[in-house]
């Protein structure tokens, strides 16, 4: 089961509730893994799937969902963390403020079913660097390399954990329109530079957060300087894992994060959606709920307890 794709627009296989993760291509989540391993230490939950969608194909899939009492939710992933925002009846201030959002759930009342739009990517990278041991400070050094929907959770999180300023590296900074937009919300100052600096100039910083596709750094891993140091590198592709970047930024000293870290992080508030728990208060069993996530994908057990990031409050520009 978890190996299987569910075409969009095709039925769930099986009665009762439901939700599943959006993207293409999709066959690589390890979504699936993630949610089962909550549902079946909480004891319910729904059937979780991969739904293999595009922007031209989500519309039908939104329909369908929509139409079925069974539905608790979407995970969101690329190339759809925009669209989805646009489509949604409704999202969290939040999302807004983020600008893409990563879960869709419905909120049903007398008048119908609304969809709601949520970004948990922002509480992903935060909890991942703080489990790693990364403490924020205000005027934290940052990078961030790559200009796509993730690139903008990653600016927010960076505000967040502290930094007043962020490099961002990438090939067009036209492309990447939509993270200069948030960070002109949040108060957040960023500089573009070529993405052919990003591996040279990574010991710069403090956090280096690497959104690229699977695969897109390792032509230019080779331009790492020789020591790291103390600058943390979470690399949110995971597949493969290690990537050339986390096995070549680990031997340079650097404390790498996995994007396996990220996700289950940003599952954790999924999770909550999809069984209508509040997000401001931790899971029944959390514990051992956050255990069985850790060993589904591999990772190894822990006892940090993850924050809750939602409060809009936490990307208010500061003063000064």
């Amino acid at each position: 089961m978890a190996g299987e794709t569910t075409p969009a627009g095709t039925a769930p296989a099986a009665p009762g509730p439901w939700a599943a993760v959006l993207g293409s291509p999709i066959a690589h989540s390890l979504s699936p893994a993630l949610h089962r391993a909550a549902y079946g230490v909480l004891g319910s939950g729904p059937r979780y799937e991969r739904r293999e969608t595009t922007e031209q194909t989500l519309p039908g899939l939104a329909r369908e969902a929509l139409a079925d009492p069974a539905w608790r939710g979407f995970s969101v992933t690329m190339p759809l963390k925009s669209a989805v925002l646009d489509w949604a009846d409704r999202s969290t201030r939040f999302a807004r403020l983020v600008g893409v959002a990563n879960t869709l759930a419905p909120v049903r009342g007398a008048a119908g079913t609304e969809v709601l739009a949520h970004n948990t990517d922002v509480s992903g990278i935060v909890n991942a660097l703080r489990h790693a041991g990364v403490d924020g400070s205000s005027g934290l050094r940052a990078s961030i390399i790559g200009g796509g929907g993730t690139a903008t959770a990653a600016a927010a999180a960076l505000h967040i954990l502290g930094a007043d300023s962020v490099r961002v590296y990438v090939r067009n900074p036209a492309r990447a329109a939509r993270v200069e937009a948030v960070a002109g919300e949040i108060g957040l100052r960023l500089e573009f530079h070529p993405l052919e600096r990003a591996a040279a100039e990574l010991g710069g910083a403090e956090i280096a957060i690497c959104t690229l596709p699977a695969r897109a750094f390792d032509p230019l891993a080779d331009r790492l300087p020789e020591e790291l140091g103390s600058t943390a590198v979470l690399d949110v592709s995971y597949d493969p894992w290690p990537s050339v970047l986390a096995e070549r930024a680990g031997e340079r000293g650097a404390r790498v994060v996995s994007g396996k870290d990220m996700l289950l992080y940003q599952a954790v508030d999924q999770v909550k959606l999809f069984t209508g728990a509040p997000l401001a208060e931790p899971l029944p069993r959390q514990a051992e709920v956050l255990a069985a996530m850790a060993g589904a994908v591999g990772l190894a057990p822990r006892d940090y307890v993850p924050a809750e990031i939602s409060d809009e409050a936490l990307l208010a520009p500061r003063a000064g």
